[in-house]
């Protein structure tokens, strides 16, 4: 059974010593790499919990109000939502542009207005949370527009070493950034 989700990594599997953009449809919203295993364990609880919530629901249902379980429903629906969004958080890239997806906002770059991308050593923040570490950090640079430029403009961190999928793992750190470095080098005009 393929799995196309394991293939971000093959172009540094030493499958294709080449091919550094081993996507053939690039017109597709894609992550260059893979989620880490803090941000798939961090789901799979909140899944485990929501089907705890899920099975209060029905007991709630078959004993008591079924208003009452209306309400325990939509909190499990609530928890899955949250479980699946977390999964999608992150750097995906296309032949459009970069989008980086936080947990409640998405921001789309494309790529003619990406700047810069570079590694950087600098305090980065700890699993998102307000805790900083020094580590290094992927730091997009947007190009000003032909009018103002907004504030949204500054230097925003892509990735980080300290984050939920690079945590200990500094090699596929470096993997993902020099991918998506790869990706801006491949479009930007």
């Amino acid at each position: 059974m393929p799995l196309p989700f394991l293939t971000a990594d093959r172009a540094f599997d030493g499958e294709t010593e080449d091919v550094v953009l081993p996507f053939h449809d690039r017109q597709r919203w894609r992550r260059p790499y893979r989620p880490g295993p803090h941000r798939v364990g961090l789901a799979a609880l909140v899944l485990l919990l929501a089907s705890f919530v899920l099975v209060a629901a029905v007991i709630i249902a078959a004993t008591a109000s079924v208003t009452g379980a209306w309400v325990w429903f939509g909190v499990a629906l609530l928890l899955i939502a949250g479980a699946l969004r977390g999964l999608r958080l992150g750097v995906w890239v296309s032949s459009a542009g970069l989008r980086h997806v936080r947990y409640f906002s998405t921001r789309t770059t494309a790529w003619s207005r990406v700047g810069t991308l570079r590694v950087v050593q600098q305090p980065v923040r700890w699993m998102g949370l307000p805790r900083t570490l020094q580590g290094q950090g992927l730091v997009l640079e947007a190009r000003s527009g032909r009018g103002a430029s907004s504030p949204a403009d500054g230097p925003v961190v892509l990735l980080s070493t300290h984050n939920a999928d690079f945590l200990g793992q500094p090699a596929a750190f470096d993997r993902a950034a020099d991918t998506v470095e790869a990706w801006a080098d491949e479009y930007r005009t």
